[in-house]
């Protein structure tokens, strides 16, 4: 028996067709190029120079640099670090809400980086910036990073002082004491030293970092420090408190022989120190003044007899009453010499409580009371 052709049962094979090829659109050949196209142009990115800051304010800055103009770029990578700290390798570290890169569209040059949860007032930084072509699958090709430079943030402007001012403004009510004196704590030690160094006259010093970060007159404005806080006594009444975070030794002023009708007062500072009372710190210049021109401008300037904090009224007889807030605890900051003759000395009754003191004190930055980004 034949077993020739069988196995196919007799059936007839039909032939192979082969499948038929999709035709290409002109959409889908252009995207294709485009892509080619980005992976050409990527591979080949220029690295940034002459990277260029402008307009730094206390929580932002303007950014340039120059690139090959034949660069595809989709992308800008910023990386912002802050500076570390050069008198101690230890300390230095990066700001944990600094992030490592700041991603942006590509837009036209100069663009601006702006954030008070990475940028802090007065504060050194560097940065260094590179560009990127985005890929269809969602990577990146980059270029190398440019050369870094490096910056310090501003102090807070008007803007933001005003800002500081209202969220004082919002922690008040219409509560006042009256006050007779202002006064200054410190050691005997210190008044001696004026007395025999200066003739009994205290001199301004260099306000100290205390307080807001951005406030500025830290570091750069003259002054002495006196305390305007009264406390209600269910026995006394108003009195200025016995205890001290300075020292046992007090100089008590007549408020109006400081806070004259020759006098202006400013607002410069709302902070805590992780307390759930606020200070509020004030300057009193005398009007003209190297101090006072230094505030012009810098400072919101408050009406002596109509402000929240600390008013200055005159009454029928031509003698000065004054009256300081309940609500916060009123600090002031006095740009003029002062002889020791104008008030007089006591020593305080109650306790010298060093851990109150708020020389130098660190602000409480979560605290949304008195930050004004919170």
């Amino acid at each position: 028996m034949s077993t020739g052709a069988g196995a196919s049962g007799g059936r007839k094979i039909p032939p192979q067709v082969p499948p038929k090829s999709r035709p290409v659109s002109v959409a889908d050949a252009t995207e294709e190029l485009s892509a080619l196209q980005l992976q050409g142009d990527a591979q080949g990115l220029s690295t940034p120079r002459d990277v260029k800051l402008s307009h730094i304010t206390c929580d932002s800055f303007k950014i340039q640099w120059s690139m090959d103009p034949k660069d595809h770029v989709t992308h800008f990578f910023i990386d912002l670090n802050k500076k570390a700290n050069v008198n101690n390798a230890k300390k230095a570290f990066k700001h944990k809400d600094v992030p490592t890169k700041l991603v942006a569209k590509a837009i036209p040059l100069p663009f601006t980086v702006k954030g008070h949860w990475f940028l802090q007032p007065r504060t050194n930084y560097t940065v260094s910036v590179q560009t990127a072509c985005k890929l269809p699958d969602g990577e990146y090709k980059v270029s190398d990073w440019s050369e870094t430079v490096e910056f310090c943030t501003a102090d807070y402007s008007s803007v933001q002082l005003n800002q500081l001012l209202d969220k004082a403004r919002n922690i008040m009510s219409d509560r006042k004491l009256p006050l007779t004196h202002f006064y200054r704590n410190q050691h005997q030690e210190y008044f001696d030293f004026m007395q025999m160094n200066h003739g009994g006259v205290l001199q301004p010093s260099i306000k100290d970092d205390g307080g807001s970060h951005g406030s500025p007159i830290n570091g750069n404005l003259k002054g002495i420090s006196f305390s305007a806080n009264v406390e209600f006594n269910e026995r006394d009444g108003p009195r200025i408190p016995i205890d001290s975070p300075y020292g046992r030794e007090r100089f008590l002023c007549p408020a109006a022989a400081m806070c004259n009708e020759n006098a202006n007062l400013y607002f410069a500072d709302l902070y805590c120190m992780y307390t759930a009372y606020h200070f509020v710190n004030l300057v009193l210049t005398t009007k003209g003044s190297e101090g006072d021109q230094f505030c012009s401008g810098k400072l919101p300037l408050l009406d002596p007899s109509n402000n929240e904090f600390l008013t200055r009224k005159k009454r029928d007889d031509g003698s000065m009453e004054f009256a300081v807030c309940q609500d916060l605890i009123v600090e002031l900051f006095y740009t003029e010499p002062l002889n020791l003759k104008e008030g007089q000395m006591l020593s305080i009754q109650g306790h010298v409580v060093p851990s109150l003191s708020t020389e130098n004190a660190k602000k409480d930055a979560s605290c949304k009371m008195c930050n004004i980004n919170k």
